[in-house]
């Protein structure tokens, strides 16, 4: 039982905070694609705009202290400054650790009869908004690269626009289907993995 405020944080920061050990990829061949894809590289003011808008409002990291409503407010007076920025984060391949800067929080789960157990808490995130705005661009932009060049297997349907449940259902369905016509009864198996969980 604890019973002082620094005690709890202990427990806290024991639960969630753990120092985890990097996992041995020694053992992964290494692949290389020779795909050349010519892209133009500089981020336009649309761009930027279009991303800022869209990310929602009210959320800051006291990181930074520069909520996501304040640069939406003033984004005509900064937009060109945000954007030679970036351009210069892509030019010179630097991210910065500025950016990097993240505040992670403990919450109570609302409704709970029982906080003692530590499973009543949960962590929120809150990224830096530079940080955020620059990988958004980044990642709408290699996923158009990926999708025009066909880089991707049609069995690959997480994060991928346009690409539903019914897409994934129909690739499903037509895969039984076709072990089904063959002259040789194959058992069918399907593994649903989530990466990210299986190696959290």
């Amino acid at each position: 039982m604890t019973m002082t405020f620094e005690e709890k944080i202990e427990i806290l920061r024991e639960k969630f905070f753990f120092s985890s050990s990097q996992a041995n990829v020694n053992d992964i061949a290494e692949s290389f694609i020779s795909l050349r894809v010519k892209f133009n590289s500089r981020i336009t003011e649309d761009e930027v705009k279009q991303i800022i808008r869209w990310v929602k409002a009210d959320k800051a990291s006291s990181a930074s202290d520069i909520s996501n409503r304040a640069l939406q407010v003033s984004l005509a007076e900064l937009i060109s400054v945000l954007t030679s920025l970036f351009n210069a984060c892509v030019i010179h391949k630097y991210h910065s650790k500025q950016f990097k800067k993240t505040q992670t929080i403990v919450l109570c789960k609302s409704k709970k009869s029982n906080y003692i157990n530590l499973k009543m808490y949960r962590l929120i995130t809150l990224l830096n908004i530079m940080n955020k705005a620059l990988k958004l661009i980044m990642i709408k932009r290699l996923s158009d690269i990926v999708e025009t060049h066909c880089m991707l297997s049609n069995a690959q349907m997480r994060v991928r626009r346009k690409w539903f449940m019914i897409s994934t259902l129909n690739l499903l369905i037509n895969q039984v289907h076709t072990m089904w016509d063959c002259k040789i009864k194959y058992v069918i198996f399907m593994l649903s993995l989530d990466v990210v969980k299986a190696f959290n």
